[in-house]
């Protein structure tokens, strides 16, 4: 009877370890969610902004969920201009968030590629990135930026807000266009 016992316990071990659910990680349920967007179009305007005389201020905002195999692109036009994408990857360092910013022949801006990764804490619809040392010296005073990218539960509004010094600056918000 002694030697069934720890043949018992183990395998009562065994068995708990294998109907342990594997950790979620919501960076890999963020990328999902936005390739489930592949090929929406979001449209709105600023919805906020710290500068009432932004260069967003009363022009749309659009962008376009498009995939790739690197990742998820987003070319937000703002009035007419389309300089701007929003670069969505999952290295395996994290997920991250880069801002490509272009001239109207292509060539990459001066201030181009800044962004960071996503902390801890985000879910499958919402996600945070920490600005890092390549955005700290290429724009003075991002040291501190964190952008929040949201989608509504019922997937149809898309939110993108930037913080600097724990301080709202400016925030997007697009409804999806049917279609």
């Amino acid at each position: 009877m002694k030697s069934i016992i720890p043949v018992l316990a183990a395998a009562g071990l065994l068995a708990g370890c294998a109907t342990t659910p594997a950790p979620v990680d919501t960076r890999d349920q963020f990328m999902a969610t936005l390739q489930g967007m592949c090929g929406q179009r979001f449209e709105g305007a600023l919805a906020y902004a710290i500068d009432p005389n932004s260069e967003f201020a009363g022009k749309k905002i659009s962008t376009q969920v498009v995939c790739t195999a690197e990742g998820v692109r987003m070319p937000v036009q703002v009035g007419e201009d389309r300089s701007r994408t929003w670069i969505f990857t999952r290295p395996p360092a994290g997920l991250e968030l880069r801002h490509d910013h272009r001239h109207a022949d292509g060539t990459p801006d001066a201030v181009t590629m800044y962004g960071g990764m996503a902390q801890a804490g985000g879910t499958a619809r919402a996600q945070s990135f920490l600005a890092d040392a390549y955005t700290a010296r290429i724009v003075p005073g991002a040291e501190t930026n964190v952008w929040t990218v949201s989608l509504s539960e019922d997937g149809t509004v898309l939110t993108y807000r930037l913080e600097r010094h724990a301080k709202p600056r400016a925030e997007f918000v697009m409804r999806r266009v049917p279609g």
